[in-house]
């Protein structure tokens, strides 16, 4: 029998049973994680690494003198990546041209390697919202873990993992859950798969890395602290291992921003025009994004001060169980934490949390235009299909100019 009190999150109404099996029900092994969330900084003239999506860097902060070739080639494969959602809750255009602070959400999918298919429901198992400040030239990465609950904005009452927001609801599906979970702008996303990241790593003939610590994993095979050089399939299972770190998935989170910082480190460093344009091929079907080419020169004219230092810092919550699955359940005290740290950095006044699992609030206020996107990313593709579900886009993925959060 269905419930329908949303105040009741222990006990969700279930219009969608997901396609796909959490890996928490396969595996069922508790995780212990970090007792506070981690942050870290990188010297102040070190190149920025707030990305997933290593040549929005290099175009923006990278300072590279693009041939006329070069720059028509980054245009025409930027403008295939190019996915517009309208779930943008402020008027971002306004925001870049006065050059204040600004988010992306960064999303990697678990698609798009390791032999899955097209028809393989892939979820966000990397969430990072990336907050930009000029002013005080800093970027901060704040992970999400996957397994976090949320209400999935837009639906009847569907309480699910904050990774499957993707396949239930789309891109703007998944903006506005984490809007609506931290209470802050999300101003852009970007989507890369696990392809992409692949190839990525290979296009700048793999990364190096200092293990945070020792294990064995597929081909990888680290002692901590001992550097070692990654092919781009090694990093990717570097990036991806959980079960064997003490960490969990807030382990898996730390060498995940590992690896994102040293592919960027090394992609902005590449002068080579023709290492470029194979860095731009293997972007090309791996990566989705709201943000323009001209958005992107103009972050390039207005922010590359924030490149100086970076920050990085995790949502912190504690394990449960809840009709069998496994859940990070995150307090409204550590909440209201994150969400005062990126509002903070972004020079907005504070907002009370008053839901431990995000309300949907704009749901039913929102006006504009709908989404058609939503849908699973097929792994090697960025084709958005249709998602099995009660997800209604024009419940909750309208743009907004009126500065809701």
């Amino acid at each position: 029998m269905r419930n329908n009190n949303k105040n009741d999150p222990k006990q969700p109404a279930r219009d969608f049973q997901p396609v796909y099996e959490s890996r928490s029900a396969r595996h069922a092994q508790p995780h212990s994680h970090e007792k506070q969330s981690d942050t870290t900084y990188v010297h102040p003239h070190r190149p920025m690494v707030w990305t997933v999506v290593l040549m929005l860097l290099v175009l923006s902060f990278g300072g590279l003198s693009y041939a006329y070739s070069s720059y028509k080639s980054a245009k025409n494969t930027f403008s295939t990546t190019y996915q517009g959602t309208g779930s943008t809750s402020r008027n971002v255009s306004a925001v870049i041209k006065s050059g204040k602070p600004f988010n992306i959400l960064l999303l990697g999918t678990d698609g798009g390697a390791l032999g899955r298919g097209k028809n393989f429901v892939t979820r966000t198992d990397t969430i990072i919202v990336a907050t930009i400040n000029p002013q005080k030239e800093k970027v901060t990465l704040t992970s999400i873990p996957r397994d976090t609950r949320v209400l999935i904005a837009g639906t009847d009452n569907d309480y699910e993992k904050i990774n499957a927001a993707y396949p239930i609801a789309g891109a703007s599906g998944t903006m506005k859950t984490v809007q609506n979970l931290l209470k802050v702008p999300i101003d852009y996303f970007v989507l890369i798969n696990m392809g992409g990241l692949e190839k990525m790593v290979n296009s700048v003939d793999g990364i190096d890395v200092n293990p945070l610590l020792t294990f064995k994993y597929e081909d990888v095979n680290v002692k901590k602290g001992q550097k070692t050089h990654l092919n781009g399939q090694q990093a990717l299972n570097y990036s991806r291992m959980r079960d064997e770190d003490p960490l969990g998935d807030y382990g898996r989170q730390k060498r995940q921003r590992q690896v994102i910082k040293q592919l960027a480190l090394k992609a902005i460093n590449i002068s080579s025009i023709t290492r470029l344009q194979t860095i731009l091929k293997s972007l090309d079907g791996n990566l989705k994004t709201d943000m323009s080419f001209n958005d992107m020169i103009s972050i390039r004219t207005k922010y590359g001060d924030a490149s100086h230092h970076m920050q990085s810092q995790t949502l912190q919550g504690s394990e449960s169980y809840i009709n069998g699955s496994s859940y990070q359940i995150a307090t409204i005290k550590e909440l209201q934490r994150v969400s005062n740290s990126i509002r903070g950095d972004l020079d907005l006044d504070d907002k009370t949390i008053t839901s431990q699992y995000g309300d949907d609030s704009s749901a039913s206020s929102s006006t504009g235009e709908s989404d058609t996107t939503s849908g699973q990313y097929q792994s090697g593709s960025t084709t958005n299909q249709p998602a099995t579900g009660t997800y209604s886009p024009n419940q909750n993925t309208q743009q907004s100019t009126t500065g809701a959060y």
